[in-house]
C-alpha cells in the first residue's frame, strides 16, 4: 500500500519552504493517521463478518461484497486520484478523501441492511483512494532532505504494518464489547482530527505539469474490475457455464484488451503498456495480485471459521490472529532491510515459501484442528505477508526512470487491491456452500480447495522472485527505461 517516496520525489517538484521540524512532524503524523485509517479498514471488517451476517441476515455474496466493494473501488480510482491531486491540489484532494471516508464510515455504522452497507463501503473506498497516494505526495513535498525523507518513509511503513496487524485484534475487542457497528465509529473522530490537522498544517501543492485525464481508460478499468469480481462471486449460484457468467468473463477480458489497445495509442496514458515490457515491473504487479489474493481469501475464511466453526467469541478470534500481527511487526522491517541491501530476491523467495507452507498446513483444516497447529499456520502465513510488501514496491520501480517511478509504484499498490478483491471473491466462490451449511465440518472441508490454490500462488511468488531479479530482468528494465526516457541529444 505504500509508495516509493525516494523515487517519487523527483516527479513532484513543488517545494514547501519554511516548514519547521515540528510542523513537518505534525504533517507526517497526519499522513500516517490517514494511512492507519485505510490500513485498519483493510483487516478490521473481516473479524466482524459473522456479526454482520447475523444482524443484517446477509448472504455469503453480500459478505463478500462488504469487503470487495471497498477494494474494487480503491483499485479503480487510485491512479485517477493521483492525477486529480497533481492538477487541483494535494491538500484539497486529501481533505476530500478524509471527508468522504468519514461520511462513508458513518453511513456504514447505521446501515439498516447489507445492500446499504455495501453501498456505504463503496463511498468510503472512494475517499480511501484519495488518501494513501496523495499522503505520500505530501510527505515527499514536505521532507526535502533525502535522509529525513527516508526516515519519514520508514515511519510510514511502520504505521502501515502496525495498523494491518492491529485490525483483527481491535476489531475483535470492539465487536465483542460494543458491536460490529463500532468498527466504523472509530474512523469518524480520527478522520475529523486528520481534517483539522490538514487544514492547520499542510500547505497546498500541485505538480508543475499534471498529466491529462484519460476518462476512457478509467472507465475500462472500472468495468473490467467490477465485471471480473462480480462474475467470480456470482459464479457459484448462477453456474460457471451459464451465459451470464460467460458474458461477465467476456466483458472483463474485452475491457482489459480495449484498455491495452487504447493506452498503446494515447499520448499520455493513464497506464503505459510499455511498463509491462520490464520483467521486474510485470513480475512485481503479478506478485502483488497473487500474494494479496492468497492473504485476503485466507483472512476472509479464517475470520468466519474461528467464530462459526470453532465457536470463538469475536475478541478471542481477533486474539487468535496475534501470530499474524507479530510476524508482520517483525518481518516488515526485516524485509525492508533485505531490500535495501540488494537482496530483494531472498525476501520474495522467503515470502512465497512461507505463504505456500502456511496454506499447505491449512489444507487439512477440520472442525477440531488443534489450536496450536492453527496458530502456527497463521504465524507462517504472516511471515509471508510481512516479507512480500517491500520487495513488491522495490521491484516495481527497479530500473524505471525517476520521472515514472511514482506511477509504477502506484500501479503496484493498485495490484494489491485487485488481489484483495479477487481473494475474497475466489474464497467465497470455492467455500460458499460450506459457509452456508448448517454443519460446521462442511465449512472446514470446503476451505481446502482455496488453501491448495493459495499454496500454488505462494510457489508462483517464489518463481517470480527468481524471474524478476536476474540479469535478464535487469536488462529488460533498462530497455524500458530507455524507451520511456531516452537520452536527449547534446
Amino acid at each position: 500500500m505504500s509508495i516509493d517516496a525516494a523515487s517519487l520525489g523527483s516527479s513532484l517538484p513543488s517545494r514547501l519552504d519554511g516548514d519547521s521540524p515540528r510542523r513537518r512532524l505534525v504533517i507526517l503524523a497526519t499522513c500516517c493517521l490517514a494511512l492507519v485509517l485505510t490500513s485498519l479498514d483493510a483487516t478490521i471488517v473481516n473479524i466482524a463478518l459473522p456479526a454482520i451476517r447475523s444482524d443484517l441476515h446477509a448472504s455469503v455474496a453480500e459478505l463478500q461484497w462488504s469487503i470487495d466493494a471497498y477494494t474494487v473501488v480503491v483499485a479503480s480510482f487510485l491512479l485517477l486520484a493521483g492525477s486529480i491531486a497533481d492538477r487541483f491540489g494535494r491538500r484539497k484532494t486529501f481533505q476530500a478523501g478524509l471527508l468522504l471516508f468519514s461520511i462513508g464510515s458513518l453511513l456504514c455504522s447505521v446501515a439498516p441492511n447489507a445492500r446499504v452497507l455495501v453501498a456505504s463501503r463503496a463511498l468510503q473506498a472512494l475517499g480511501g483512494s484519495m488518501l494513501n497516494p496523495v499522503a505520500m505526495s505530501i510527505i515527499v513535498n514536505t521532507f526535502l532532505d533525502p535522509k529525513e525523507r527516508a526516515r519519514a518513509v520508514g515511519v510510514w511503513g511502520a504505521a502501515f504494518g502496525v495498523a494491518m496487524a492491529a485490525g483483527p485484534l481491535l476489531g475483535g475487542l470492539l465487536v465483542q464489547s460494543v458491536g460490529w457497528r463500532s468498527i466504523f465509529w472509530v474512523n469518524i473522530p480520527l478522520g475529523v482530527l486528520a481534517l483539522a490537522l490538514t487544514a492547520r498544517f499542510v500547505r497546498e501543492s500541485r505538480a508543475e505539469r499534471a498529466r491529462r485525464f484519460d476518462p476512457l481508460a478509467q472507465g475500462l478499468i472500472i468495468a473490467a474490475l467490477f465485471a471480473l469480481t462480480s462474475t467470480v462471486i456470482d459464479g457459484r449460484h448462477a453456474g460457471w457455464t451459464s451465459w451470464p457468467i460467460a458474458a461477465g468473463f467476456a466483458t472483463a477480458i474485452a475491457c482489459a484488451a480495449g484498455l491495452v489497445a487504447w493506452e498503446g495509442r494515447h499520448r499520455e496514458p493513464l497506464l503505459d503498456p510499455r511498463f509491462f515490457r520490464s520483467l521486474p515491473f510485470a513480475a512485481a504487479t503479478l506478485t502483488a495480485v497473487l500474494a494479496f489474493t492468497a492473504f485476503s481469501g485466507f483472512l476472509f475464511l479464517n475470520s468466519l471459521y474461528l467464530q462459526e466453526v470453532r465457536g470463538l467469541s469475536a475478541a478471542r478470534a481477533g486474539f487468535a490472529t496475534l501470530p499474524i500481527a507479530l510476524a508482520l511487526v517483525v518481518c516488515s522491517p526485516l524485509s525492508g532491510r533485505l531490500v535495501g541491501a540488494g537482496r530483494a530476491r531472498l525476501a520474495l523467495v522467503v515470502a512465497g515459501a512461507a505463504m505456500a507452507t502456511g496454506a499447505l498446513v491449512l489444507t487439512g483444516l477440520a472442525q477440531d484442528t488443534p489450536l496450536l497447529y492453527l496458530l502456527s499456520a497463521y504465524g507462517i502465513f504472516g511471515i509471508g505477508l510481512g516479507m512480500v510488501n517491500a520487495p513488491i514496491t522495490n521491484t516495481a520501480v527497479s530500473g524505471m526512470p525517476r520521472s515514472h517511478a511514482g506511477l509504477a509504484s502506484a500501479v503496484a499498490t493498485t495490484s494489491r487491491q485487485v488481489g484483495a478483491s479477487l481473494g475474497v471473491a475466489l474464497a467465497g466462490a470455492l467455500a460458499g456452500t460450506g459457509i452456508e451449511s448448517a454443519h460446521r465440518a462442511d465449512f472446514a472441508a470446503a476451505t481446502h480447495a482455496f488453501f491448495w490454490i493459495s499454496a500454488t500462488l505462494g510457489l508462483a511468488v517464489v518463481a517470480l522472485g527468481f524471474a524478476s531479479t536476474g540479469a535478464r530482468a535487469r536488462a529488460s528494465a533498462a530497455r524500458v527505461a530507455f524507451l520511456l526516457d531516452p537520452p536527449r541529444p547534446e
